[in-house]
C-alpha cells in the first residue's frame, strides 16, 4: 500500500513560477450551442461510408473546424457536459439496455487484458503484448458493433469499426492519448445520432458508460505501458485524458463541500475519487507520478486555485478546443465518414439532412 498522503500535491515553494491555464494571447471561441445534432434524422435507407481521414494540413484542419462533423461532436460533448450536471457516478439514472449493453462490451475488454498479459522481456517504449489486444479489438469489433445496433441499423456497422477500434490506443506506436478518447467519444456521438442511444441515456453515458471506459484505458496504460500520445509534459493539463476534467468539473458545481482547491487534500481525493471523475483523475495522477505536484502537474495546481467549479468548467470546454480540437497531431487521425460529414455546413446553420 502508497501512503496516499505522501503522493498528494504540495504548496510550491514561495516565488516558484505556475503557468496559467490559457496562454496569453490565446483567443479561443466557444461556437453558440443550437443542438443542431438534435434534429438530424438518420433514415433507415440512409447510405453508409466507411470513414477516412482528411485532416492533413493546416488547410484541411480549418475546414474540420467549421465542418458539418466539429458541429456534431461538439455540441455532443456539451449535451454530455450537461447531463453530468451535479452528478455523481453512483447516483441513479435511467440504464437502458443499450447502455447495459455497452457497459457489458467494456467489461469484456477489460477481461481481455487479463488474458492476455504483459510481455516479460524488457521493453523500452510500450509493451508489444498491446498489440496483440488491439488485434483481437479489430477483429472482434464488427460483431461487438453487430451485437448493439438494432436490425434496421446493421448497415452502419462499417463505418462505426474504426471509430471504436481507434478509441483504446494505436497498436504499431504502443501509445495512448486525447485522439484516441476522442475517437472513442465520436463513436458514441454516432450511436446518438442512429438514434440508438437516446436524450435520455445521457446521464449515464457519462457516469456508466465513460467511467468504465476510464477503467479500462488506464488499466491498458499501466499493464502495457502505453505511451503518452501527443503529450505536452509538464505543460499539458493530462497526458492521456481530457474529458473527464470538463464532464467532472460539472459534476462538481455548486457542491457543498468539494472546491476546486480540495484536490489539494489527500484525504478528500481519496475519499470521493470513485464519486468524482476529476477526483479519479487527480488520484490515477498521483499513482502514475512522482515528485511535487506543482512541477509535474502545474496547471492542473493553478486550476486549483480556481474559486468556483462553474469557471473551471468553462475553461475546460475552452481548453478542450484549443489543447485537442485545433490541435493538427491529435484530430488528424480522425476519420469522417456520412455520421460525421468533413463538409461545412450552409450559412443558415441548416446542413442538409443525411
Amino acid at each position: 500500500m502508497h501512503n496516499a498522503t505522501s503522493l498528494m500535491p504540495v504548496m510550491p515553494p514561495p516565488g516558484t513560477p505556475v503557468r496559467l491555464p490559457v496562454q496569453p494571447g490565446t483567443s479561443v471561441t466557444i461556437p453558440a450551442f443550437t443542438d443542431h445534432r438534435a434534429h438530424i434524422t438518420i433514415p433507415t435507407t440512409h447510405v453508409y461510408t466507411v470513414p477516412h481521414k482528411r485532416i492533413i494540413d493546416e488547410t484541411t484542419l480549418r475546414i474540420w473546424l467549421r465542418s458539418e462533423a466539429f458541429v456534431r461532436l461538439l455540441e455532443f460533448i456539451q449535451v454530455l457536459n450537461n447531463a453530468a450536471y451535479q452528478k455523481k457516478n453512483s447516483d441513479a439514472c435511467a440504464e437502458s439496455e443499450t447502455v447495459r449493453k455497452l457497459v457489458d462490451m467494456l467489461d469484456t475488454l477489460d477481461k481481455w487484458i487479463d488474458e492476455i498479459p504483459a510481455l516479460e522481456t524488457p521493453q523500452r517504449f510500450g509493451n508489444k503484448a498491446f498489440r496483440t489486444w488491439i488485434d483481437r479489438l479489430e477483429s472482434n469489433a464488427a460483431s461487438i458493433i453487430s451485437s448493439i445496433l438494432p436490425p434496421d441499423r446493421q448497415p452502419a456497422v462499417e463505418e462505426l469499426t474504426p471509430y471504436l477500434t481507434g478509441g483504446f490506443g494505436h497498436g504499431t506506436r504502443l501509445d495512448y492519448g486525447s485522439g484516441h478518447e476522442l475517437s472513442f467519444t465520436a463513436w458514441l456521438c454516432c450511436l446518438e445520432l442512429l438514434d440508438v442511444v437516446t436524450p435520455e441515456d445521457h446521464t449515464a453515458i457519462v457516469t456508466r458508460v465513460f467511467v468504465k471506459y476510464l477503467d479500462v484505458v488506464r488499466r491498458l496504460q499501466r499493464v502495457y505501458m502505453l505511451e503518452p500520445a501527443g503529450s505536452h509534459g509538464v505543460w499539458g493539463l493530462d497526458d492521456h485524458q481530457f474529458l473527464p476534467y470538463f464532464w467532472g468539473s460539472a459534476q462538481l458545481i455548486d457542491h457543498p463541500r468539494l472546491k476546486p482547491k480540495s484536490v489539494m487534500q489527500a484525504d478528500i481525493v481519496e475519499h470521493y475519487s470513485k464519486e468524482y471523475m476529476y477526483l479519479a483523475c487527480i488520484q490515477y495522477i498521483h499513482e502514475v507520478k512522482k515528485g511535487p505536484f506543482h512541477e509535474h502537474s502545474p496547471m492542473l495546481y493553478d486550476i486549483s486555485g480556481v474559486p468556483h467549479w462553474q469557471k473551471v468548467n468553462k475553461g475546460m470546454l475552452k481548453m478542450y478546443i484549443a489543447e485537442v480540437l485545433h490541435k493538427l497531431p491529435v484530430v488528424q487521425h480522425l476519420p469522417f465518414g456520412s455520421l460525421l460529414p468533413f463538409d461545412v455546413p450552409a450559412e443558415n446553420g441548416n446542413s442538409s439532412q443525411s
